[in-house]
């Protein structure tokens, strides 16, 4: 029975062993590509912008007054009311540097039209550099070459200063013009993501086919798979009980072989034994019969050779012959088909539960309003970009106004650059060092009234210059501070998620508008921030509180499914290991008596010779004495009987003793070997494979049930996997909203890239120029002296 039970062994298949679960592969979310790139590089007129922030922080350099404004909001402004003095006075901490600035510009605002009227009625009156005589001085050429580096040098900073002007005026004018491309920009990032977002769903629910598949096919490969799990497991306990069963039967294979080893070799020794036996016999007769030769008896006969007769007469009495189970591996490995027959119904069960759940997650993706949510918001998308485009001709033509204005200002600081320039070419040039005060010529006679009338300009413009700056600095530093600046560093976020600030009763206003739940952590820098990071909508309004999809999924899926698996029952008591006929054949090996044949007994005497003596040194013993005998009969047949004896040993005693020595001395020791404390091993392999089968039969519902719940668990994990992935693509891929956070960068880029660095960039220049319209003044009329025509001059008598 073993040895049948070692072939069907040999001749059976190992169990089918399928990859482990590993990820899945759900591919990646299809996604639009937004265009809209919001940043702004300016170019080499950042240089300005920097200039001009660097500016506006030595102004102001407070922090932004975050609690103050927050508390005003708060209070919808009543604070200014009833906390007037300490609001205001927060206030003017806070402005202290603009006010300084704006006060400055509208004292010069105020004071240069008085200025100029009183310098006029004081030239008029030829004072002030109005009387047309120039007194003689030594240093006369020295400080008017100084008076007109001066001038120069003074003219070349206004100049610099209405250039900065004019670049920032036409940067917001070509400015203006990419509000379109950026807005229909935005527009076309938003119809992407509303025309996107139900693909990216779809994709979503059509990936469940991924878990589904692999599912299905651990459930129908439930055999290999659990059952190779348990199969595995018994084996490290029972393989080793099986391993000695199968030794054991090698055992009583090669024993059986060695018997039948000795038995051959047996025969054989027999049959060689009773020839040469008879051999020897007729050796030994034919030697006596020659011994009996008259001449070994003859007394007259030399003395030796009878006594040489009568020694081989003894000697001849000594030729004459000294010596006298696997079927328990088949069983084991028919574990996965057993587990598959047995759970075939819970499989089918499970598989259907499988089919429901994928229904339940498309119903899941209709219920929830995205359709109808984006069609409203494409409405809504429309709606708002047929109207701004209803503004462009309104935004050019105020652009239009707006560039002419800061034209007219820019021209106003040119005219003034005009008449100095001119007058300095014109003086410089018609300047004649030999001609008096009153006789110099009509080029340098111009040259000086224009400068005077650049004089007369610089009093007109000036102030209106200097108030258009105040305005201007006012309005654009403060929309800097307070909201360029802040929106850059969150600040202005953080006012605006100021809690309770919008609704006394909500302190998130987002959530609170929403979902009626203010205590939820949404604010508006977290939703700028998420949106800026480009991750999912689902994620930046935490509609997890509105569509919880982990929540919807997985109580529905763990509850069923690990019900359904939990109720598997595996019977293993039909794997018998060793039949019962393999135990008594075991045990009649035990018994067969081999450990108590005397082996000793048996390899002394194969080890003994064939003959009593060694039949080569009697041939060559009886060779010499029969040399020493006298040539004749008796010799001659002595030598032929020797010959014969030679031929027995070749022919018989050598192949006997290789029988013996080579083919029986091993088997004996085998046997020796092999049966020495038989009872005591045959016991030990049967109580082990006892012991292996009493665990499968009465002590593997633990480990079945172990390597179930591990079943059970890899089955959810799929789902897992896949719920982790919705999670995960929901938050991060599907519908991600960097055009909302576009849209507000957008808006920021117009608002103070565009408008405010420009409009800033403009008052700085013009600033800057009608400034230096002051010492251009002073310089101008003292110059204007050394080149117009004087009616008097200094007449010195010899």
């Amino acid at each position: 029975c073993i040895k049948y039970s070692l072939e069907v062994f040999l001749l059976s298949t190992e169990p089918r062993r399928l990859p482990p679960p590993g990820k899945l592969d759900f591919g990646y979310v299809p996604a639009g590509v937004y265009e809209t790139l919001a940043h702004y590089e300016p170019g080499p007129i950042g240089i300005l912008f920097h200039m001009l922030h660097t500016f506006l922080y030595v102004v102001q350099p407070n922090a932004f007054p975050q609690d103050l404004i927050a508390k005003l909001a708060k209070d919808k402004f009543g604070a200014i009311k009833t906390e007037y003095q300490k609001v205001s006075v927060c206030a003017i901490y806070y402005e202290i540097g603009f006010l300084i600035c704006a006060a400055v510009g509208l004292l010069f605002a105020v004071l240069m039209p008085i200025v100029g009227l009183f310098f006029c009625m004081c030239r008029c009156c030829d004072n002030c550099g109005g009387e047309m005589h120039q007194r003689q001085r030594k240093n006369a050429d020295c400080r008017r070459g100084l008076l007109g580096t001066l001038l120069f040098s003074t003219s070349l900073v206004i100049t610099i200063g209405v250039l900065c002007a004019y670049a920032a005026n036409q940067n917001l004018s070509s400015q203006v013009k990419n509000i379109r491309r950026l807005v229909n920009s935005n527009m076309r990032d938003l119809h992407t993501f509303v025309n996107d977002t139900p693909l990216q769903i779809d994709y979503l629910v059509f990936q469940y086919a991924t878990a589904k598949k692999k599912v299905n096919y651990d459930l129908n490969n439930i055999g290999p798979l659990l059952g190779g799990r348990i199969h595995d497991q018994l084996d490290k306990e029972v393989h080793p009980a099986l391993d000695r069963v199968l030794n054991m039967a090698g055992a009583m294979r090669e024993t059986k072989e060695a018997l039948e080893n000795v038995s051959v070799s047996l025969e054989v020794l027999q049959e060689g034994t009773g020839k040469l036996n008879f051999n020897l016999s007729l050796v030994r007769t034919n030697i006596n019969r020659t011994l009996n030769d008259p001449g070994c008896h003859d007394e007259e006969s030399d003395a030796t050779t009878a006594q040489l007769c009568h020694n081989i007469r003894q000697s001849i009495s000594q030729l004459q012959i000294s010596a006298n189970f696997t079927r328990g591996y088949a069983s084991l490995n028919n574990t996965p088909h057993m587990v598959t027959d047995q759970t075939r119904s819970v499989v089918e069960s499970v598989q259907n539960l499988v089919d429901g759940i994928g229904n339940n997650i498309t119903s899941f993706s209709k219920a929830f309003p995205v359709q109808k949510c984006l069609s409203n918001f494409t409405i809504a998308i429309n709606h708002a970009h047929a109207r701004i485009e209803d503004y462009y001709p309104e935004i050019d033509k105020m652009d239009f106004y707006r560039w002419i204005g800061c034209i007219s200002l820019c021209c106003m600081v040119v005219l003034v650059l005009a008449f100095n320039y001119l007058g300095l070419l014109c003086g410089t040039l018609g300047y004649d060092k030999h001609a008096s005060p009153t006789t110099r010529g009509c080029i340098s006679n111009t040259g000086g009234t224009m400068l005077m009338a650049g004089v007369g300009f610089s009093f007109i413009f000036s102030w209106v210059l200097m108030l258009v700056v105040t305005i201007f600095f006012l309005i654009g530093g403060n929309m800097e501070k307070l909201i360029c600046e802040p929106y850059h560093t969150k600040e202005l976020f953080k006012v605006i998620d100021t809690p309770y600030l919008v609704n006394p009763e909500w302190k998130n206003f987002i959530p609170g508008y929403i979902y009626n739940d203010s205590d939820l952590e949404l604010t508006a820098e977290s939703l700028y921030s998420t949106c800026k990071e480009n991750k999912g909508i689902y994620s930046a309004l935490r509609l997890d509180k509105v569509f919880n999809i982990s929540t919807s999924l997985n109580t529905t899926f763990t509850k069923d499914v690990v019900g359904q698996l939990n109720s598997v029952k595996i019977d293993l008591r039909g794997i018998i290991l060793l039949e019962p006929e393999g135990k008594q054949n075991l045990q009649d090996f035990s018994e067969a008596g081999l450990s108590e044949i005397n082996y000793a007994d048996y390899l002394e005497e194969v080890n003994k010779g064939v003959t009593m003596v060694d039949l080569l040194s009697f041939a060559r013993d009886l060779e010499t004495q029969t040399d020493l005998m006298p040539r004749g009969p008796l010799q001659t047949a002595l030598k032929g009987h020797i010959g014969t004896l030679r031929q027995i040993h070749s022919q018989q005693i050598i192949p006997m003793e290789q029988a013996m020595v080579s083919a029986l001395n091993q088997s004996m020791r085998f046997l020796e070997r092999t049966t020495s404390d038989l009872p005591n091993k045959v016991s030990e392999v049967l109580d082990a494979v006892k012991a292996a089968q009493d665990l499968i039969s009465y002590n593997a519902t633990h480990l079945i049930n172990q390597e179930t719940g591990k079943y059970t668990a890899t089955i959810v994990g799929y789902f897992h996997q896949y719920i982790e992935w919705v999670k995960t693509s929901l938050a991060m891929e599907v519908a991600p909203c960097k055009p909302f956070s576009n849209m507000l960068d957008t808006a920021e880029i117009i608002t103070c890239s565009f408008l405010v660095d420009s409009m800033n960039a403009f008052w700085m220049g013009l600033g800057c120029s009608t400034l230096f319209l002051l010492p251009s003044i002073i310089f101008a009329v003292k110059l204007a002296k050394y080149y117009r025509r004087m009616e008097t001059e200094d007449v010195y008598d010899e």
